[in-house]
């Protein structure tokens, strides 16, 4: 299944569906949401562990997915996942750019890019780094906080993103209680930061 894949006429759909964007720049928006299945990073606190085994969801059609989105009738679509840049992505945005709607991806950046992008939201992870090359492409750079420590990795990551990129500083959801004061107090002392929370969870959405 996997290499059937490597095209652009398939991908494993998870789930599409029309909702409100919960983290980040564009907080609040509504948008159509395209998570695929399929990643490698395992990240211990990740929330969509159901994603990660790409043959536990069906092979569909591309034009099928594309299809949904624009009768969605929504302005702009998110690619999500698991990781979507394990799969070639560059027909899925080349059609959602032809009508008008606009691409925004939802990355670790640890695999090589595809696709027309609007916005690139990376989100750095320590166990398997970005690609060197899809630092400067990012629009937004969104690092988990989950301990003291990684404020080390949210600077580091800083340092390789573009001058113009968003920065922001997401609290780790099941640690928000204790971590959140630790993340306060360095927003307000490292001002080029802003802090992002998952607003969807708060507001009991997809």
């Amino acid at each position: 299944m996997v290499s059937e894949l490597k095209n652009t006429e398939k991908l494993p759909l998870v789930e599409e569906f029309f909702s409100i964007q919960g983290e980040g720049f564009f907080s609040g928006k509504a948008a159509w949401f395209i998570r695929l299945g399929g990643c490698d990073i395992g990240c211990r606190w990740c929330d969509s562990r159901f994603t990660w085994d790409p043959g536990l969801f069906p092979a569909v059609e591309t034009d099928r997915i594309i299809e949904h989105a624009i009768k969605s009738g929504s302005d702009s679509v998110v690619i999500t996942g698991g990781e979507p840049l394990l799969w070639n992505l560059d027909h899925l945005c080349s059609e959602l750019r032809k009508n008008k709607i606009r691409t925004f991806l939802e990355t670790s950046g640890a695999h090589p890019m595809s696709g027309m992008w609007d916005w690139i939201c990376l989100s750095p992870k320590q166990n398997m780094p970005p690609l060197a090359e899809n630092y400067p492409l990012a629009n937004e750079l969104k690092v988990i906080i989950q301990s003291k420590t990684d404020f080390i990795w949210a600077e580091n990551s800083r340092k390789l993103a573009g001058k113009k990129c968003k920065l922001y500083l997401q609290p780790e959801w099941r640690q928000f209680e204790q971590i959140i004061p630790e993340i306060v107090e360095y927003v307000k002392q490292n001002n080029m930061w802003s802090i992002s929370l998952q607003i969807h969870k708060y507001m009991h959405i997809p």
